[in-house]
C-alpha cells in the first residue's frame, strides 16, 4: 500500500515507490492499464472507526474486515481502522486472519465461525482467536495447543492457553450453540487446561429493524447465559452482541465489544438509517471510477446493447465505459434506471450492462470525449451516487454491492497518513 500526501493524488496498492501507476502512464487515470479503478479513502476508514468507537464507548471497537475488507482491501483497511481507534479485528476465515498476520498486523483477530480441526494448528500458530460452538471445536482447539507445546511428543514445555470466544445462537440460527449447550461449552472451555474463555457472543438477526422486539428477545437469551455462567463462577472478559446496527441503534447491545462492518466503510446498515445523525456523519470510503473509452453519436430511435432494449428518444451522444458485470456492475442496472456521473451530471446507463463494458446516454450535443472521468459510485461536482442507490434499484443491500466488486478492479488507496 502506498501512502500519499496529496488528497487529489491516487496511487495503487503495492506501489511502494509512490510513482504513477501503469494506467496513468498510458493515460488511463487509474492504477491499471484499463482506465477503471476503485478508490479507497483510508482516512475515511480511520475517521469512521473513531466515530464508531466514540459512539459505542466504553465498549471497544472490533473492525470487521472479512471478505477482503468488504471489497475495500483487508490489510489497508485493518491498518486504518486500528489507527482510528479499533482494538480488535474480525474475519470469517482462517485464511483471512493469516493474511493479516502475514502483513505484520499484531492486533487481536477473531475468527467469526468455528475453524475446522485441520485449521486449528494454524489458528494457534498465528495467535488467532477462534469462535467455538461445538464439543468438536473444543477438542480440536485443545489438541492444537497441545501439539504446539509438544510438537514431537517428546519432553514437555508450557504453552499459554488459547483464548476462545463461545458463540451463542440466540435466534439467528446460522451458527452457534443453543443457550443450554453454550452454557455447557463455555464451562468446559473455562476448565480446559489448554484453553481460555475470553469471550461469549451472539449475533443479532434484525438489529437494522429498530422497532422489532426480536432484538430485545435475543439479548435477554444471551444475558441468561451470562447469568448462568456467573452461577458457576465463570465470567467471560468480553461479552459482545452488536453488529453495526446494534452498535448504532441498540445501546443495550453494546456490552464490552461491538463488531462493526458496513458502518466502518461509511455505509448505513440499512437504507432507512441514512437519516440517523451518526450515520449521516460517516464518510463513505469507496468510489468506483472509470474513463470514457469510445464516443459516437446515434440518431433518435437507435437501439443499443444486447437485446436492443434501450431506444434513444432523440439524437444523442453515446459513451462507452470499459467496465461491466465481470467487474461487479449489475447486468440489469440500466434496466432499473441506473445512472452514472459524467461532467458532474447524472446520465442514464443505456441498455444492458455487458461483461466488460456499458453504454451511457449523454444526451444531444454533449461535449463528452474519450478520457473523461465517469463516476459509478461516489461524487463528482455537486452530485453523488451511493452503493445504497445501486442496492435499492437492484433489490439488494449495499453490502452485496461493495463486496461484489471483482478483483479485476484495481484498488487505489488515498491517505494523508505517512
Amino acid at each position: 500500500m502506498t501512502h500519499v500526501t496529496d488528497q487529489t493524488d491516487v496511487q495503487p496498492a503495492g506501489d511502494a515507490a509512490g510513482g504513477s501507476g501503469p494506467g496513468e502512464k498510458f493515460g488511463g487515470g487509474g492504477p491499471g492499464l484499463r482506465p477503471v479503478w476503485a478508490e479507497v479513502d483510508l482516512d475515511a476508514i480511520a475517521y469512521n472507526a473513531g466515530l464508531l468507537a466514540k459512539t459505542a464507548g466504553p465498549a471497544a471497537l472490533c473492525a470487521v474486515v472479512k471478505a477482503d475488507g468488504y471489497g475495500h482491501g483487508a490489510v489497508p483497511v485493518a491498518r486504518a481502522a486500528l489507527r482510528g481507534g479499533a482494538h480488535w479485528l474480525a474475519v470469517a476465515l482462517v485464511e483471512e486472519g493469516l493474511e493479516l498476520r502475514d502483513a505484520g498486523i499484531d492486533a487481536p483477530i477473531l475468527i467469526l465461525s468455528e475453524p475446522t480441526a485441520p485449521a486449528m494448528p494454524d489458528v494457534v500458530a498465528a495467535r488467532l482467536t477462534p469462535s467455538i460452538y461445538t464439543q468438536e471445536g473444543i477438542d480440536a482447539a485443545g489438541a492444537a495447543v497441545s501439539r504446539t507445546a509438544n510438537p514431537r511428543g517428546a519432553g514437555t514445555r508450557s504453552s499459554p492457553p488459547l483464548p476462545v470466544h463461545v458463540k451463542v445462537d440466540t435466534g439467528m440460527h446460522r451458527v452457534g450453540a443453543f443457550p443450554d449447550e453454550a452454557l455447557r461449552l463455555a464451562t468446559a472451555v473455562d476448565s480446559h487446561p489448554a484453553l481460555q474463555l475470553e469471550g461469549l457472543f451472539t449475533h443479532l438477526a434484525v438489529a437494522d429493524e429498530v422497532g422489532d422486539p426480536y432484538t430485545a428477545e435475543q439479548l435477554a437469551r444471551f444475558e441468561a447465559v451470562v447469568a448462568g455462567l456467573a452461577v458457576h463462577g465463570v465470567t467471560p472478559r468480553l461479552r459482545h452482541a452488536a453488529n453495526s446496527a446494534g452498535a448504532l441503534w441498540h445501546p443495550d447491545a453494546r456490552l464490552d465489544l461491538v463488531r462493526c462492518g458496513i458502518s466502518l466503510y461509511g455505509l448505513s446498515p440499512c437504507a432507512e438509517g441514512a437519516g440517523d445523525a451518526v450515520v449521516a456523519a460517516l464518510r463513505p470510503a469507496l468510489s468506483l471510477r472509470a474513463r470514457v473509452s469510445h464516443v459516437k453519436t446515434l440518431d433518435g430511435g437507435a437501439r443499443v446493447s444486447y437485446g436492443l432494449r434501450y431506444t434513444l428518444p432523440q439524437r444523442s451522444v453515446i459513451a462507452t465505459v470499459p467496465i461491466g458485470y465481470a467487474d461487479g456492475v449489475p447486468r440489469r442496472l440500466g434496466a432499473v434506471g441506473g445512472e452514472v456521473l459524467v461532467g458532474g451530471r447524472r446520465r442514464p446507463v443505456a441498455g444492458t450492462v455487458t461483461m466488460d463494458q456499458l453504454l451511457v446516454d449523454c444526451g444531444p450535443g454533449a461535449g463528452v470525449a474519450v478520457g473523461d472521468e465517469v463516476v459509478l459510485i461516489g461524487a463528482q461536482g455537486g452530485e453523488a451516487i451511493s452503493a445504497w442507490e445501486w442496492a435499492e434499484r437492484t433489490d439488494t443491500i449495499a453490502y452485496e454491492v461493495v463486496c461484489g466488486l471483482s478483483q479485476r478492479v484495481p484498488r487505489a488507496y488515498r491517505t494523508r497518513e505517512r
